[in-house]
Parts: C-alpha cells; structure tokens; sequence
C-alpha cells in the first residue's frame, strides 16, 4: 500500500486498478486533527515567531535601495549562467536562458542601477563572451 504525505496528513494511494477509497486524512504526528473549512484556527507561538521573522525581513528589504535589490537578482542570473557553462558537459541552452535574462535585466534598467551597474555591465561582457568560448562559436 502505498501513501502521500501532505500538510493535511497521510493519504492512501491506490495501484493502478485498484478503486480509491474515501478516506479521513491522518493527521501528522503529535497534531489535532486538521481544522473545518471555515473554523478559526489558533495561532501557535510558532506562527508569531514566523509571523514575526517575515515581518523583520520585509522591513530590511523595504530599507534597501530598489536598485541594489534588482542588481542582487542580475548577479544570482550570472552566477547560474556561469555554473551551467562551468559542468564538464556545459549545459549551453540553460546558460543562454540565464545569460539572456541578465542581459534583458542589466540592458532594460540601463542608468537606473546605481553604483553596481558598471560592474554588471562587465560581467555581462565576460559571460556572453565566456558563452562563446566554451561553446565553439
């Protein structure tokens, strides 16, 4: 017999040919039973902790510049493009993904990316002709 666990709890999966069955969901170990639809449920110091940490998080994001932000997400696209073309079989069509969408990101915010925008620049230089080189062309 074969099972899937979801946040509801563990759910029988029938073999092909086998009719499902209606089951109640078990819930998780060590929790009541999942709540009605429409039943309030009672926070727990777990969800004010988190409640709490999500709060903190989009203060600090609300405190950074915008443009420090997008100049974060460009690098992350970088970084991707670069290990795709660093496997030892390059995966060339995920790196040009990558490198398309940093260039649409640093060429489309052209003079609105602060102080981090001369080095976005460049290294968008040096992973398009990085593409080049480890693909041959």
């Amino acid at each position: 017999m074969s099972s899937l666990w979801t946040p509801s709890g563990e759910h029988r999966v029938p073999r092909p040919g086998e009719q499902p069955t209606r089951e109640a969901p078990t819930p998780p170990t060590g929790q009541g039973p999942p709540p009605s639809a429409g039943e309030p449920t009672e926070p727990t110091e777990v969800d004010a902790e988190l409640a709490e940490q999500l709060t903190k998080l989009q203060e600090e994001l609300l405190a950074a510049p915008a443009a420090t932000i997008v100049a974060n997400h460009a690098y992350h696209l970088f970084e991707l493009a670069r290990l795709h073309l660093s496997q030892p079989s390059p995966r060339l069509d995920q790196a040009k993904v990558a490198i398309d969408a940093f260039g649409a990101l640093v060429d489309g915010m052209a003079g609105r990316l602060g102080e981090d925008e001369p080095h976005l620049r460049d290294a968008l230089s040096a992973i398009r002709l990085l593409f080049v080189q480890v693909s041959g062309g």
